[in-house]
């Protein structure tokens, strides 16, 4: 669950664009996941397609001028869907990075998903 080299040149452009306008959105979204105890570990599943199959929608792209639509889940939901295998949720966790500093997105594009780590902006 690292960045892949991949990402960098494909996407890291546009979704690093986006994130100047949707961090802290996403960093309060992450923040009233925790606090209300539905999960220590949300993930934000972003697509270009308006009909992303996991999560809620949190940020739609025709709404607020973005490139992707961003919606808002958890850990657990990956797991049951079966993203996540139980088995790997140990693996998860250890890679997790502080929510209260990395945004843990979830990139949809066709066939290709993958984790990204991005840091909030500093305050």
């Amino acid at each position: 669950m690292h960045n892949d080299p991949e990402l960098d040149g494909k996407y890291l452009g546009t979704i690093t664009k986006d994130f100047a306008v949707v961090a802290d959105t996403l960093r309060e979204a992450a923040y009233q996941i925790r606090k209300r105890g539905f999960s220590d570990y949300p993930i934000f599943p972003i697509g270009k397609e308006d009909d992303i199959p996991i999560g809620l929608l949190l940020i739609d792209k025709h709404e607020v001028a973005t490139e992707w639509n961003y919606n808002a889940s958890y850990l657990d939901e990956f797991v049951q869907r079966g993203l996540i295998a139980e088995d790997k949720v140990d693996n998860f966790k250890a890679t997790y990075k502080d929510p209260d500093e990395y945004c843990c997105l979830f990139v949809m594009d066709g066939a290709f998903t993958r984790f990204v780590y991005i840091p909030y902006p500093i305050d």
